[in-house]
């Protein structure tokens, strides 16, 4: 069912849903970013669509998402941090980025949910910027990926 809503997308508004789902996923698109980069894998593995830009503007829309996030976690400083504090489900993603520091925005990206909130706490604790893109850009890069490689060989079988 989910599946038929992302080709309905993919119908009326092309590689840009893609791009849309990705961006617009942390902010409350419903549409599980795994169910998508499997079901834009399975429609390019057709010929139905272009393999690269499916994945171009998947990993593009991640790429904008998780930095919208970082720059929101810089900008909003203790104010935003604090409130988010007090969320008992989000104590769980600053135990993580205590207990592994840097490494948490590689670790969370392969968590769901967990992979745009990390940049903000990544903001919070003021990583620098280079710093946050060789790690979450990386690490984005290589979870799409293997998405996107098992959608387009097995994704017939789990579709």
């Amino acid at each position: 069912m989910i599946n038929t809503i992302i080709i309905h997308l993919v119908e009326n508004y092309g590689y840009m849903a893609f791009f849309l789902a990705f961006t617009l996923g942390p902010f409350g698109v419903p549409v599980p970013n795994e169910v998508t980069i499997i079901t834009g894998a399975v429609l390019s593995s057709t010929g139905m669509l272009n393999p690269y830009w499916t994945y171009g503007c998947m990993l593009l829309g991640l790429i904008t998402a998780i930095t919208i996030s970082y720059v929101l976690g810089t900008c909003s400083g203790q104010r935003l941090h604090s409130h988010l504090q007090q969320k008992p489900y989000l104590a769980r993603v600053q135990k993580l980025f205590e207990r592994f520091g840097n490494k948490a925005v590689c670790i969370g990206f392969f968590i769901p949910v967990v992979r745009y909130v990390l940049p903000l706490f990544a903001g919070f604790h003021g990583m620098r910027y280079r710093m946050f893109a060789v790690l979450a850009y990386s690490s984005a890069l290589l979870w799409t990926g293997l998405f996107f490689i098992i959608g387009h060989y097995f994704g017939t079988v789990l579709w």
